[in-house]
C-alpha cells in the first residue's frame, strides 16, 4: 500500500512526542499490514514519552512507538499463508529470531535477539502497523476492539501471576498500573484465597477492588509488611508479583514475602535496586523470578480463554478513550495516576 498516514512519532531525544504524517509502512513477504482500529498505552510508552533514564539507553528517535492494538489485516505478504486480508486481528510485540539458543529449546519469550515492536522498531500508534505473520493473534469477531488490544499487556499479567501456583495461596500485586489491576483479575480467577493490592494511589486501588481484590492497602498510609503480617497470621504472603519498580516497593515485597515464597519481577526500575540477599532471599529460601513478555502463544491461550469464559472482566480497568491526536491527555492521565488503561482511536 502506497501513500502516507497520521503516526505518533517519538520526534527527538526529550521529553514528549509529535503527530506527523509518515510512510505506510511497506511489508516484507512473510509480513503482514494492519490498519489499526485501537491501541492502548503502556507503561513502557510512558517511559519512553518521558524520555527517563531506561528510555534513554534503549530507544533511537525518531520513530512511531506505541505495541499494544487490535486492528484488521489490510494487506498480505506473498508468502503469507496463516492469516488472510479481513481477519481481526491484535500481535505478540516481541520478535524473535528462532536460532538463538533460547528459541530452539522453545523459549521464544527470552530470546535473546528479541526486537519489540514501538521500542525497537516501528510501532503501532498509527494508522498502519507492519508484522511478521508470524506474530498474529485473531481475536474473536465480537470481541471489543479496546479489549483486544490490552490482551498483550494482560499477557504480562497472567504470565507473572501464573508462573508459579497460586490456587489456595495468598498472593500481593504491589503497583495498581494497569498491568497490576489485571493481574488481582487473574490471581483471583486462579484460585488465590487473598488477592492483597498495594498502591500509593486510591483511584487505581478502587480499581484494583473493582478487580477482585480482597484487601487494598495504600502504602503511604499503612505500613504493607505490618499489614500483611496481621492478614496472614504472622506468616507472609506465599506470592508477590512486583509491578511498581520504586526501589521501598521492591524491598517491602521481599520482606513481606513467606519463607519458601516466590517474588516474580515484572517492573523495569529505572535505577539499580539494593536489595538485602542474605536476608530476605537465602535465608528465606525464596524464588525469585523475572518476568518478560508472555510464553509464546501459550500465554496468549490463557488470556483468551479467560476473557472468553469470562473469568476475568478487564473493563473496569479501561477507564479512558481518547483520538490518536489527543495523545498529550492520555500520557497526562497516565503520569498523574488518574487512569486505568488509555486507549487511542488513529
Amino acid at each position: 500500500m502506497n501513500g502516507t498516514m497520521k503516526a505518533l512519532v517519538k520526534n527527538q531525544k526529550d521529553k514528549g512526542a509529535e503527530i506527523q504524517q509518515v510512510k505506510i509502512p511497506s511489508i516484507g513477504d512473510r509480513e503482514v499490514l494492519i490498519k489499526v482500529k485501537a491501541t492502548s498505552i503502556c507503561g513502557t510508552d510512558v517511559h519512553i514519552y518521558n524520555w527517563d533514564e531506561w528510555s534513554q539507553s534503549r530507544v533511537h528517535p525518531p520513530y512511531v512507538f506505541g505495541h499494544e492494538f487490535a486492528g484488521e489485516v489490510v494487506e498480505t505478504g506473498s508468502k503469507v499463508s496463516k492469516v488472510a486480508v479481513g481477519d481481526y486481528v491484535s500481535a505478540e510485540t516481541h520478535i524473535v529470531c528462532g536460532h538463538c539458543p533460547q528459541c530452539l529449546t522453545g523459549k521464544y519469550h527470552i530470546c535473546e535477539n528479541t526486537q519489540i515492536i514501538g521500542v525497537d522498531r516501528d510501532g503501532c500508534f498509527a494508522e498502519y502497523v507492519a508484522l511478521p505473520e508470524d506474530n498474529m493473534w485473531k481475536n474473536p469477531a465480537d470481541m471489543p476492539v479496546e479489549i483486544a488490544s490490552v490482551q498483550e499487556p494482560m499477557g504480562n499479567a497472567v504470565h507473572t501471576v501464573l508462573s508459579g501456583d497460586v490456587v489456595g495461596k495468598s498472593v500481593a500485586i504491589i503497583g495498581c498500573g494497569p498491568i497490576g489491576m489485571m493481574a488481582v483479575g487473574v490471581a483471583k480467577a486462579a484460585g488465590a484465597s487473598q488477592v492483597i493490592a498495594f498502591d500509593l494511589n486510591d483511584y487505581r486501588l478502587d480499581l484494583a477492588n473493582q478487580m477482585g481484590a480482597t484487601t487494598i492497602i495504600n502504602s503511604s498510609k499503612e505500613d504493607p509488611v505490618e499489614r500483611v503480617k496481621e492478614l496472614t497470621e504472622g506468616h507472609g504472603v506465599d506470592v508477590v508479583c512486583e509491578m511498581s519498580g520504586h526501589p521501598t516497593a521492591i524491598n517491602q515485597g521481599f520482606k513481606m514475602v513467606t519463607n519458601g515464597g516466590r517474588v516474580s519481577i515484572l517492573s523495569l526500575p529505572t535505577k539499580p535496586v539494593e536489595v538485602d540477599i542474605t536476608d530476605d532471599i537465602v535465608f528465606k529460601g525464596i524464588t525469585v523470578q523475572g518476568i518478560t513478555g508472555r510464553k509464546m502463544f501459550e500465554t496468549w491461550q490463557q488470556v483468551s480463554r479467560l476473557l472468553d469464559s469470562k473469568q476475568v472482566d478487564v473493563s473496569p480497568m479501561i477507564t479512558h478513550h481518547f483520538s490518536l491526536e489527543d495523545f498529550e491527555k492520555g500520557f497526562d492521565l497516565m503520569n498523574e495516576g488518574k487512569c486505568g488503561k488509555v486507549v487511542l482511536h488513529p
